[in-house]
Parts: structure tokens; C-alpha cells; sequence
């Protein structure tokens, strides 16, 4: 598993950025750049399952089945990733989910002066990670777009 940083200094408190972030329309906005249509289905509450999700090609709900390890609001979430959702069925038990189940995404929210930095931190496949290197610097910039509205 490789380890991918980011980081973005967003013009709005970070208990602004931590709704816009977490919350259920803004969230659709932000995470337009890694797959149109995302959304959650779930909570944000710690020990909580949520499922990331999108519209599959064939109409048909994939993504990734995930729990909040950690949630201290307006400071630090932790989501940790334990399997797929491929054509609307969960797999936490299959070879492939075996090689990155338990991957982590981290955010951690720091306000000064009335500004916040977040920061991203993320496991994820070797295979995947010049995409995702890609991604989240848009991902974020849209997120920093809508938190300072």
C-alpha cells in the first residue's frame, strides 16, 4: 500500500469546511472529479458503515463499503475502507478486496486565522496512485470553491 498526501488551505473556518466536506449535497459536488454521481449512503458517526457510491455503466450502483473509525467533528475523521460494491452487491470477502482492505483515509482539519488547512492523508493501490495523484488536488480545489462561497 502506498501512502499519498495532500493538502489545501481553504479561506473559511474549518467547521465550515467540515460540513461542506461531510455534508450530503456538497459532498456530491466536491467528489464530481473522481467519479460523476458520487454520493454516501450512510453516517458519518464513528463506528458507522457507509457505503461510497456511484452510478455504475450499466446503471447499477459500485463503489467501495467503508466504516468511520475515527470522527472528532470539526478536527479529524478517519474512514477505513473494507471492501467493494460491484453491480450493488457488497464484497468484503473476495481475493482482490483481501490486497487493500483496511486502507485508510485520514482528514485532518487546522484553523489559523480564520483559515483551514486540510489535510489528506490516504493508503491506496500502487496501481491506482498516479490517478489518484491526479484527482484529489481537483477534488480539493472544488471543495475549496465551495466551502468559500
Amino acid at each position: 500500500m502506498d501512502k499519498l498526501h495532500f493538502s489545501i488551505v481553504i479561506d473559511a473556518p474549518k467547521e465550515k469546511v467540515y460540513d461542506k466536506m461531510l455534508g450530503k449535497e456538497s459532498y456530491k459536488a466536491w467528489t464530481e472529479p473522481f467519479q460523476k454521481g458520487s454520493y454516501y449512503v450512510g453516517d458519518w458517526s464513528k463506528g458507522s458503515k457507509i457505503l461510497f457510491l456511484a452510478p455504475g455503466s450499466n446503471g447499477i450502483p459500485g463503489g467501495m463499503v467503508s466504516h468511520i473509525k475515527e470522527n472528532h467533528p470539526n478536527e479529524f475523521v478517519s474512514i477505513e475502507h473494507l471492501g467493494i460494491v460491484q453491480d450493488g452487491v457488497e464484497d468484503t470477502t473476495s481475493d482482490i478486496v483481501k490486497n487493500w482492505a483496511g486502507a485508510l483515509e485520514n482528514y485532518t482539519f487546522k484553523q489559523t486565522n480564520g483559515k483551514t488547512e486540510l489535510l489528506i492523508d490516504t493508503d491506496t493501490d500502487p496501481e491506482y496512485k498516479e490517478m489518484f495523484q491526479g484527482m484529489w488536488p481537483v477534488a480539493l480545489q472544488k471543495l475549496k470553491e465551495i466551502s468559500e462561497q
